[in-house]
């Protein structure tokens, strides 16, 4: 995409959210929906297929283009970023990177137009941010796959047209080896959906668990074919670290407009006779969570450069949404502060990204896993002893 593309998608973008969506954000959250006009808006800006391939129908943006576009983004509800995310994201990824070119052919221009709707199944009760508790299987029977077993929290479940079902396929493999991934299409016999979760925030993206009793796909089912076998994980890891810039870059928008809502309220808010903008305690709240946003937004572009070049795929996208997910914290947390009461009321935006905001250093990966990471990469041999 050159310069002047990347432009004109990143301004109408940013003339869409805040003329179409921050004025029913509020509505958003309490239907715990996003309007289907919203939907097909979405679709008709590309936004199902900003990070992929053109050659796929997708934009095609490089991971540097995509930070700059999730900084848009992350100025409203993170629920309709998840509406396309995993499009783009964990589930496009893994064609993108582990596909075969007749899976790629076959799913990606659909994923790209908001035809088809995907999810990422790896999560599990006792398998998150690491894997290797992994207890969903898949073996073979005939020229068919067997999978059995159940996933949690799955985003885009309900509504999902495909899903991304990662299964041990070698019983005998520990930890992270031996896992393979397999396209499950909705409907497929022995595959169900349960109730959606009800969370702490993000209302209006969807997230739900996932049944597989003895769901039987044919071997075309299985991303990579023969080659796929037993790689799910490492498919599963290059997925999950172009994830995780992204997220730090939808962090770093909220950030901003968490910003933007703290200046405004300080310099209107009046106390004592004078706007609460002249408090230097204020101020100083203030000044703190412009800096992170800063530091933020620095971190991840130089990152994405980096992920871009091939020269840092693994430690700079931990460290970037590490950084990104704990600093948006400490800006909502500021900005309800800044707001006083006003702030702990349902109906105000800062309220509303305070719930938000928490989920980013719990999915794709804990600031707790990201530490392993970074460290791990930083000490290499020695961080095992």
């Amino acid at each position: 995409m050159d310069a002047s593309d990347l432009t004109d998608v990143l301004s109408a973008v940013r003339d869409f959210i805040r003329a179409e969506v921050v004025p029913i954000e509020e509505k958003i959250d309490a239907d715990d929906a996003i309007p289907e006009s919203v939907v097909e808006a979405c679709k008709a800006m590309g936004l199902y297929g900003f990070a992929i391939p053109e050659a796929y129908g997708g934009l095609g943006m490089t991971l540097h283009e995509e930070a700059q576009l999730a900084f848009e983004l992350g100025w409203t509800t993170p629920a309709l970023r998840s509406l396309f995310g995993t499009n783009n994201g964990i589930a496009g990824q893994v064609l993108i990177k582990g596909g075969t070119e007749e899976q790629r052919a076959s799913w990606l221009p659909r994923l790209a137009s908001g035809e088809v709707t995907a999810s990422f199944g790896l999560t599990e009760a006792d398998a998150g941010s690491d894997p290797s508790g992994l207890t969903t299987s898949a073996r073979r029977d005939g020229s068919d796959w067997v999978i059995n077993g159940a996933k949690r929290y799955i985003t885009n479940a309900p509504v999902a047209d495909v899903i991304m079902v990662f299964a041990r396929t070698n019983p005998d493999a520990r930890g992270n080896k031996g896992i393979s991934t397999f396209l499950v299409p909705a409907g497929t016999p022995g595959l169900s959906i349960g109730p959606r979760d009800h969370k702490m925030g993000q209302f209006g993206a969807w997230t739900a668990d996932v049944y597989l009793d003895d769901v039987r796909v044919p071997a075309e089912a299985l991303v990579g074919g023969a080659d796929g076998v037993d790689q799910g994980f490492v498919t599963a890891a290059k997925c999950l670290a172009h994830g995780r810039a992204h997220i730090a870059a939808l962090c770093v928008g909220m950030a901003a407009r968490l910003v933007h809502e703290s200046v405004e309220f300080a310099r209107t808010r009046q106390q004592g006779g004078r706007a609460i903008a002249s408090f230097q305690l204020v101020q100083g709240l203030i000044a703190d969570s412009v800096t992170d946003h800063y530091a933020g937004r620095a971190l991840v572009l130089d990152v994405a450069r980096a992920y871009d070049a091939g020269t840092d795929t693994v430690q700079g996208p931990s460290a970037a949404k590490y950084f990104a997910s704990e600093m948006v914290g400490r800006v909502a947390d500021r900005a309800v502060q800044v707001h006083g009461g006003a702030g702990y009321i349902r109906g105000v935006a800062v309220e509303r990204f305070y719930r938000d905001a928490r989920l980013f250093r719990i999915y794709e990966g804990t600031s707790q896993i990201q530490q392993v990471i970074i460290a791990r990469q930083a000490l290499g041999s020695a961080a095992r002893g």
